[in-house]
């Protein structure tokens, strides 16, 4: 197959959990297929090293030019715009990009491709019907965007802030669902999140493409790490994260200290606002991007995950397991995972319960290991790329079979056209 990856970000090296989540599809396919990426280029430069690495497996990469600009002040006003329109602010955001849609344009008109993937919903509020062959158009659903945007507005701080959180998870919702009707196929992380878009929808072709995780990678014995060290990583600037964070600093580690005053919190993550960095501490360490997270998941007694909104599923409970560490997380957190309280890790949604989940697992080292080791088996068996992505081939099979059921191969199977 030759497949088009349409996307707002470069998969390679990832540096956080959607980047993760193409990184891992986009490679397990190349083995066996030539893969092709759209880079929608948000960034004011491009980073070698990414545009190198993602080469590395890609058979050509499409990249847009650099805009040079004030991405904070463009923010800015593209928030201001939608507030003048019936549109959201992603898809301001989105369309004002006329490189990206001549872009795009081209690429469709020069090259042949079998499928065309569309890396979210914001992306689909292109044009893509200037192609020169009949692709199939999926569309890979990260999150169902205008529910986390609607969890959002929920925790807003601030009338302001809330009213206009309000009205654009709205038009989000009115925009998502048309792109839904665009499409020859969906792909969502959860099944909960297919069931969330059938209920409101009614149709489609849709399949669970979960998130995954490079068993491989993390592959690591149960250890007990250092005493007392906690770790959090992902996006900082993601507000998700960035919520999440300042409620398990202010309202449950205070409780931890009171039994465990030397414990120790380490964040791994880009983009730190004002707000956490403040709250450093001696117990509080920021310690920015990394390479590599798994030395600072070897090192960690547990992993918090204290997320309180959020869509599709979270990347970074998948890795813990994978690493075999012993995870405390929000209901939330763990939304859309099938692991079991008790089994593969801790549940608590108040400050009181989260504290003593975190505390039972500073002081029991060898239930926080076997909580470790039966994380892994789970994420094993389940959650390896090549499970999820051999799964994907056969949702794109199912939707060429469903729009030329005539075309048969040789061995009298419903075939890709030029597969």
């Amino acid at each position: 197959m030759k497949i088009l990856f349409v996307t707002p970000f470069l998969p390679t090296p990832p540096r956080f959990g959607a980047e993760r989540r193409l990184h891992g599809l986009a490679r397990e396919l190349a083995r066996k297929h030539e893969v092709s990426l759209l880079w929608f280029n948000f960034d004011n430069a491009l980073a070698p090293e990414s545009v190198a690495a993602t080469r590395s497996y890609c058979r050509e990469l499409f990249v847009t030019p650099v805009l040079r600009r004030n991405e904070a002040a463009h923010k800015r006003a593209a928030q201001l715009k939608s507030l003048l329109t019936q549109h959201s602010f992603e898809h301001v955001r989105a369309v004002g990009r006329a490189d990206f849609q001549a872009a795009l344009d081209d690429v469709l008109r020069r090259e042949r491709f079998d499928v065309v993937q569309f890396e979210s919903a914001s992306l689909a509020a292109f044009e893509f019907t200037n192609s020169r062959a009949a692709p199939l158009f999926v569309l890979d659903e990260h999150n169902i965007e205008y529910e986390l945007a609607q969890r959002m507005a929920r925790a807003s701080l601030g009338r302001a802030r809330a009213l206009y959180n309000a009205l654009n998870w709205r038009k989000l919702r009115r925009e998502e669902r048309a792109a839904w009707r665009r499409f020859d196929g969906i792909c969502l992380t959860s099944e909960r999140d297919r069931q969330t878009l059938l209920a409101d929808f009614g149709a489609g072709r849709t399949a669970v493409v979960p998130n995954g995780v490079d068993a491989e990678a993390f592959a690591r014995a149960p250890s007990p790490g250092q005493p007392d060290l906690l770790l959090f990583f992902g996006a900082l600037n993601y507000f998700p994260n960035h919520d999440g964070l300042l409620y398990f600093i202010d309202r449950v580690l205070p409780l931890i200290r009171q039994r465990r005053p030397g414990v120790r919190l380490q964040i791994v993550g880009p983009s730190a606002p004002a707000s956490l960095r403040s709250r450093r501490d001696e117990g509080v360490e920021l310690v920015g991007l990394v390479d590599d997270v798994a030395p600072y998941l070897e090192r960690a007694t547990a992993v918090v995950v204290p997320l309180r909104m959020g869509g599709g599923t979270r990347l970074k409970l998948l890795e813990a397991l994978a690493a075999s560490k012993a995870v405390v997380s929000t209901r939330m957190g763990a939304e859309g995972i099938p692991v079991v309280d008790g089994q593969h890790l801790l549940l608590a949604d108040d400050p009181a319960t989260f504290a003593g989940q975190v505390t039972r697992l500073l002081e029991d080292s060898a239930f926080a290991q076997r909580l470790g080791s039966e994380g892994r088996q789970l994420v094993s068996a389940s959650f390896a790329w090549p499970r999820i992505v051999a799964g994907l081939e056969s949702f794109y099979q199912e939707l060429s079979t469903a729009r030329y059921p005539y075309s048969q191969s040789s061995q009298g199977k419903g075939d890709m056209r030029r597969w």
